[in-house]
């Protein structure tokens, strides 16, 4: 797992972070992870696979057998993160 440093973070915002950290029952680490978590992977997203399913059912050029028998076939392990080393 990687490891980011936030440097001259304002001391009003960290005490909010313990606070609410406090608040969730968690250290203020797992706060900002779960935030950060939040944020760049929100519930509500819209993946590239889904969205070019319904592109395609609205240009008229698949059925809903024809996507499903697709959704079937799809890989859905998520794919492993670029490494530059």
């Amino acid at each position: 797992m990687a490891n980011v440093n936030v440097r001259n973070i304002p001391e009003d915002v960290h005490r909010a972070l313990r606070v609410r950290a406090a608040l969730h029952g968690r250290s203020t680490e797992a706060e900002i992870r779960f935030i950060l978590e939040q944020v760049t992977k929100p519930a509500g997203r819209i993946k590239l696979g889904s969205l070019l399913t319904s592109i395609a059912r609205e240009a008229g050029g698949m059925t809903q057998e024809e996507a499903e028998q697709f959704d079937q076939l799809r890989d859905k392990t998520p794919a492993e993160p670029m490494r530059f080393e």
